[in-house]
């Protein structure tokens, strides 16, 4: 398997077997997204039925959210140092990965718009790598967690710092409706040669603003999902964001806010590229 999605083709919610070049897809309507496809245990079924479908250019599908309605959404706060050192103001709890949770309701899909919101002028980027868990579990074990992820995708944590820091609890900042993003697709785990490895980029109207490996992250994936799965059952369709890189726009001098006209790019090394414009609240 390789680079799966949920979009929508001719006014049909579908899931989609993207190619190698990115360029064309393969739908399948058998499951109306990715995320029935894998809590069904039909995601063997939708990628064959969609391979043998004809073809279609990329351009002609309506991107979803990589998973439209995860049963979770769990994020990952100051999980690189260079974020801990410029995000100083915000409270940690030392030697435990930070988790807070996103909304379905807040996220769109590749090439929608990102709303920045009316009550804040505070709207801010933040480019991740998202897991997509593909088999359940409690209490799984650092060793044993990866055979539980499905694949990679791009993952943009929109966050509305004021909010974000009227209280010690991220709630508010995290969930503004359609103020974060994650596709195009995921990456089946099987075609990344080297985790550690992968990189994640953003850029702002083209101008790199982040970029770090995933080796470079102070709670691993393995243990994310050993430390989440103590608490909470993991189910398939299940996100988990892992953090962002230094280099927010809250932090830089001077500061560098989402405003609507702007472009906000997540790149995940061997995994895709999400593109999304951003638009003033109305």
């Amino acid at each position: 398997m390789t680079r799966i999605g949920s979009a929508v083709v001719d006014g049909v919610p579908c899931v989609v077997v993207v190619d190698a070049a990115g360029t064309t897809v393969r739908p399948t309507d058998i499951v109306p997204d990715l995320g029935a496809a894998l809590s069904g245990d039909l995601l063997d079924d939708a990628v064959s039925t969609a391979l043998a479908a004809p073809s279609l250019p990329i351009d002609e599908v309506v991107w979803r959210p990589t998973i439209p309605r995860p049963p979770k959404i769990l994020c990952v706060g100051l999980n690189y140092r260079l974020h801990v050192e410029e995000s100083a103001s915000i409270a940690s709890a030392a030697g435990h990965p930070t988790i807070f949770t996103r909304f379905p309701s807040s996220h769109v899909g590749h090439l929608q718009a990102l709303v920045a919101p009316s009550a804040s002028d505070t709207f801010d980027y933040e480019g991740e790598v998202g897991v997509v868990i593909g088999r359940p579990g409690r209490h799984i074990r650092a060793d044993d967690a990866m055979e539980h992820v499905i694949g990679l995708t791009p993952f943009m944590d929109g966050s509305v710092r004021e909010f974000q820091r009227h209280t010690s609890q991220f709630t508010p900042g995290k969930n503004f409706d359609d103020s974060g993003s994650f596709g195009p697709w995921m990456t089946t785990l099987d075609e990344i040669e080297d985790l550690d490895a992968v990189t994640v980029t953003t850029r702002v109207d083209g101008e790199q603003v982040q970029h770090a490996p995933l080796a470079e992250l102070i709670t691993s994936i393995p243990d994310l999902i050993a430390y989440c799965s103590t608490f909470t059952t993991l189910e398939p369709g299940d996100v988990i964001a892992t953090g962002t890189p230094g280099g927010v726009g809250i932090a830089r001098d001077p500061q560098l806010l989402l405003r609507a006209g702007m472009t906000v790019e997540v790149e995940v090394s061997g995994v895709g590229t999400l593109r999304n414009p951003v638009i003033a609240e109305s």
